[in-house]
């Protein structure tokens, strides 16, 4: 067992009566119907595993209420839900094993999830996406399967504009030579 520290153990301790949420329930319902089908989304996509992301989506619903943050606005706490998200398939990536991609799995039931025509060229996009850096997968899933701008990303992910632009062109160029079959 890790030794836990004491703003860890802080935040284990049950909730007072006077230690309210920062939204009630109909203002969560709202945002878990905008929010939750796109972040559940990004987390397949990032794990590979729909049971993970069936666990990481809870986990972040259930930090997001813990959390003791005022959103200056809707946007605010999307961004910040989705950085939670980040974060923990982060953690999740790394405690799985060292480079260890997650099992593939195709899943029906989730049709925000584009298909692609042929298994053998979905594979390959798998396989080029297990090789770039988390930050790369992150900016291209941000950028390209939920149609967020630079400034969106640079938000989602705590970076600058100018690395965003940066990290999406080696990304996009890193693609391109996997997906030709040539070595980077």
């Amino acid at each position: 067992m890790r030794d836990l520290t004491l703003s860890e153990l802080e935040r284990l301790q049950p909730r007072t009566a006077d230690d309210t949420l920062q939204m009630d329930e109909d203002a969560f319902r709202t945002l878990y119907e905008r929010t939750a089908r796109p972040l559940w989304a990004y987390l397949w996509r990032r794990t590979g595993s729909a049971q993970t992301a069936d666990d990481l989506l809870q986990e972040t619903y259930y930090r997001l209420l813990r959390a003791r943050v005022t959103h200056e606005s809707e946007a605010h706490r999307r961004n910040y839900l989705f950085r939670i998200a980040a974060n923990l398939a982060n953690d999740a990536y790394r405690s799985h094993r060292e480079h260890e991609r997650f099992p593939a799995e195709s899943h029906p039931e989730h049709p925000s999830i584009p298909a692609v025509a042929e298994e053998s060229r979905r594979q390959d996009l798998d396989r080029a996406l297990a090789t770039l850096s988390g930050r790369h997968r992150d900016a291209l899933w941000l950028a390209y399967a939920e149609g967020a701008s630079h400034a969106e990303i640079a938000e989602k992910l705590g970076l600058r504009l100018s690395s965003v632009k940066l990290i999406l062109f080696r990304a996009r160029r890193k693609m391109a030579k996997l997906l030709r079959g040539e070595k980077s």
